[in-house]
């Protein structure tokens, strides 16, 4: 099979990114409006400006169906809920799982540093468990009690430090919201020490790039082994959390520069969730999903198996 290529946002991000280290002009963002009576645009925290899109299924099914919360990558400062190829990807989510799908606009760093974006999660989270609870779409076909919190890149990153705070017992009632399952798909994680994956240079998500991206999103003064980023350095992996995340699937792919530091994730989650389902050997770059149509079919077809098995 040809090797997929990415296309032309990436490409452009590619660009900007490399040409300085001190300035960030962020590419032109092609998005996608809500289709009525398929998906719609709703605020969550009219402080921050916070909003989410929630999708539903174009059939309606005599049973219940599953919640998605999701996060969408893009490195901490790129990207929103309405980007195309990320609102194309839930829409086919909702329809093939199918699952109510809820895509979190998040605030973006440099303008707001981690953790924000974590901040943002769990606003949405609250969101869910009080005024969500009251949306019709969720009242007619959303059952509650059995959530899922899944994010791409560095959305995965926000779902695994979202989940340490709701599960450490920081005080949230989430009410009806029960959370069964976290999905991280290619999460985004660094460190100081690079890996061997990170040395090779790639075309999608080029070394310099990642660094930048930490740059711009890591609190002011920290290095890329803060806990944010680094989440398997020693002294942060071995705190003993005393309590169990939920069931987790985990994917990665052997020709992103990150598979390495998802392998490491991995070794980090197991024994501390009530189950974990590592997909982490099969071809494909940073972000394939985005690319290449076969391997997005593979993407909702993972999402649906474990969803289904929660």
């Amino acid at each position: 099979m040809e090797e997929a290529k990415p296309t032309n946002i990436f490409l452009q991000v590619k660009e900007i990114i490399t040409a300085t280290t001190t300035t960030v002009t962020r590419p032109p963002n092609p998005t996608s409006p809500p289709v009525p009576d398929l998906s719609r645009d709703i605020p969550i925290n009219p402080s921050t400006k916070t909003w989410l899109r929630i999708y539903r299924p174009p059939q309606l099914t005599p049973k219940k169906l599953p919640v998605i919360l999701f996060f969408h990558g893009g490195g901490f400062f790129l990207f929103s809920a309405s980007t195309a190829f990320y609102d194309s990807s839930c829409a086919n989510i909702a329809r093939s799982v199918p699952a109510i799908v809820l895509s979190v606009d998040y605030r973006l760093a440099p303008e707001s540093r981690l953790p924000s974006a974590y901040d943002d999660a769990l606003d949405a989270l609250l969101w869910l468990s009080d005024e969500g609870a009251q949306d019709p779409w969720l009242q007619e076909q959303g059952d509650l009690s059995r959530c899922f919190i899944m994010g791409s890149s560095s959305g995965g990153n926000i779902v695994y430090h979202a989940a340490r705070r709701v599960f450490s017992g920081v005080g949230l009632d989430l009410g009806p919201v029960k959370v069964v399952g976290l999905i991280l798909n290619q999460p985004f994680f660094g460190g100081v020490e690079r890996t061997e994956s990170e040395t090779e240079d790639d075309d999608v998500l080029p070394l310099r790039a990642t660094d930048m991206m930490w740059r711009l999103s890591l609190p002011v003064g920290a290095d890329r082994d803060h806990e944010y980023c680094n989440p398997s350095r020693e002294e942060v992996a071995t705190k003993g959390d005393e309590y169990l995340l939920p069931r987790c699937l985990v994917r990665g792919h052997v020709g992103d520069p990150l598979i390495n530091r998802q392998r490491a994730f991995v070794k980090l989650l197991k024994g501390r969730t009530e189950g974990l389902v590592a997909k982490m050997e099969e071809e494909g770059c940073h972000a394939v999903e985005v690319f290449d149509p076969e391997l997005a079919k593979k993407f909702v077809s993972d999402i649906r198996d474990f969803v289904v098995s929660s």
